[in-house]
């Protein structure tokens, strides 16, 4: 636990408290077979609001580095040591991930090796040299290059038994790289490929270093104003290059992560955190921060124990599935399914309880970072 950090963007901070209860109500269904569209993911091509969420983390990912690697760059600190210290909190949050995939049974044997932070991870890793060494031509000369080489890899590599470009579940070149590398080790509901694979990787890649793009024009002296117009203007561009991309060359899909999906999801980020910006920091209107403030209070608070949040969340629903009540049948059913179930009973349509049942897990989880914040408990990784 440590002391709150000094110049943080409150818009920064609630962006990501944003996007983490998003996370926190998508991952937390009272039934997964009563969704609502928006809140599932695409079955397989295209998008639903589901599938913004876990480019906004990358993308806020992207925009911390820069941010953070600025204020230690002007305190001095050498670059070797940013590499260390970006390498460990790597390392930590990829740990953290493969724990929580443990957890309950810890069978090593097939416990699955990607996930959602093991991919935050592997992308901090890989950012961090090529933020630290290079400029901002360069960077964007990397973005350019993982998203071409990606695309090259894709539809150019035959794969036996399926061929060249084929872009079907479990067919890709991707899938079948983890099928030959991580064997059993992949997604359980699939057992062919996964959405956070190893060669997807290099486009995930891309996505965070356009939030270092970001985050370094965040640290120029232009004035504010014109900061959250360039933001704009940048994010309907790369809608524009993901529509384009979607329709000539590979299609929006976030299990594939395709170049048209990170152009598309970043262009949406960069307007999302534009108007957070715009109303919580960018803004000279003190009566538009005022109430920017007040309605923004609730992310903020989420946003800064955001992984620490994410992580506590997804133990609670294991423990809620694995924890078993006995029935007066003799019967057993889980912990979660116990709680659910007066919820579950309501005369109203069962898309809407199982949404009540998300909204009250993450109110749940909003006490405790309330709690937390109040205490001025943050947990740094």
């Amino acid at each position: 636990m440590t002391g709150l950090p000094t110049s943080r963007l409150s818009s920064l901070d609630a962006f990501r408290g944003f996007t983490i209860a998003a996370m926190v109500l998508v991952n937390n269904p009272g039934d997964w077979g009563n969704l609502y569209p928006q809140l599932e993911h695409a079955k397989w091509h295209g998008w639903t609001f589901t599938d913004t969420i876990f480019p906004f983390f990358l993308f806020i990912g992207g925009v911390a580095m820069a941010l953070s690697l600025g204020r230690l760059a002007a305190a001095g600190v050498n670059k070797p040591m940013l590499l260390r210290k970006l390498a460990l909190r790597a390392i930590i949050i990829f740990l953290i991930g493969l724990l929580l995939n443990l957890i309950p049974n810890f069978n090593f044997s097939s416990v699955r090796i990607p996930g959602v932070l093991q991919r935050i991870a592997l992308c901090t890793l890989l950012a961090a040299p090529i933020v630290v060494y290079c400029g901002w031509r360069q960077q964007v000369l990397w973005i350019a290059a993982l998203l071409a080489g990606y695309t090259v890899l894709m539809l150019g590599v035959a794969v036996p038994g399926s061929g060249a470009g084929v872009l079907e579940p479990g067919k890709d070149l991707g899938a079948y790289l983890d099928r030959l590398l991580l064997g059993k080790h992949l997604w359980v509901q699939s057992k062919t490929w996964d959405p956070e694979g190893i060669l997807s990787t290099l486009p995930a890649l891309a996505s965070q270093l356009i939030g270092v793009l970001c985050g370094r024009w965040l640290l120029h002296e232009a004035p504010r104003p014109e900061r959250t117009i360039w933001m704009l203007l940048s994010g309907l561009l790369l809608l524009a290059l993901g529509s384009i991309f979607d329709a000539i060359l590979m299609p929006i899909n976030k299990s594939l992560w395709t170049p048209s999906f990170c152009l598309w999801m970043s262009g949406w980020a960069l307007i999302a955190f534009a108007a957070f910006y715009w109303l919580l920091d960018g803004t000279d209107s003190a009566a538009v921060r005022a109430i920017a403030t007040r309605w923004s209070t609730p992310f903020v608070i989420y946003g800064m124990n955001a992984l620490f949040i994410f992580a506590l969340s997804g133990l609670i629903a294991k423990m809620l599935g694995f924890i078993k009540l006995g029935q007066p049948d003799g019967a057993q059913i889980s912990l979660g399914k116990a709680l659910y179930a007066p919820i579950k009973a309501l005369d109203v349509a069962p898309v809407n309880t199982s949404l009540l049942y998300a909204l009250l897990f993450n109110a749940l989880m909003f006490c405790i970072a309330y709690v937390m914040w109040r205490k001025k408990w943050y947990v740094k990784v």
